[in-house]
């Protein structure tokens, strides 16, 4: 496995992404169709948030970059184990959260190619399955997003939409 590879993966699957986002109006983001647990915008936040994490934080700690990127209370809002409300009221706008969803994957592909041979070497926790180092967190951003790409894919077609092709 390489960091090439691994850069390669996160551009595929935000294309994929964004394919699916596509053709989803905003006025449906907070849109909760009958027995499904989430939203669109709880899905595009939880992305932007993991992206921090697995492509930023779990690489380098934090940078004072990060605070122009994504506040404290929209990592916790977005973060493993929160719940979706389809309370509109309790979350940033569409716009906001595509803004910083847009912001950090931009740093990531920025900063990601200095991530050095010995630095993607250094063991992360917690462990991940693909490989349990810093590269092993890069690579599970992809497979992170393509996950939730498919619940996106889902939201869409409940919503109406036809496959994307």
């Amino acid at each position: 496995m390489s960091l090439e590879l691994a850069i390669k993966q996160i551009e595929f699957a935000r294309g994929y992404t964004l394919s699916i986002l596509a053709e989803i109006d905003e006025r449906d983001w907070f849109v909760m169709p009958a027995g499904c647990p989430t939203h669109v915008a709880w899905q595009v936040g939880h992305l932007a948030m993991a992206e921090y994490g697995l492509g930023l934080f779990r690489q380098r700690g934090r940078a004072e970059i990060d605070a122009e990127l994504m506040s404290s209370s929209f990592r916790k809002q977005f973060a493993r184990g929160s719940v979706p409300d389809a309370d509109p009221t309790k979350y940033p706008t569409p716009a906001e959260i595509r803004a910083v969803f847009d912001k950090v994957h931009a740093q990531v592909l920025k900063e990601a190619p200095s991530f050095g041979p010995e630095q993607l070497k250094e063991p992360v926790e917690p462990p991940f399955a693909v490989e349990q180092t810093k590269l092993g967190a890069l690579l599970l951003c992809s497979h992170h997003e393509m996950v939730h790409a498919g619940q996106l894919g889902l939201l869409r077609r409940l919503l109406g939409k036809q496959p994307v092709r």
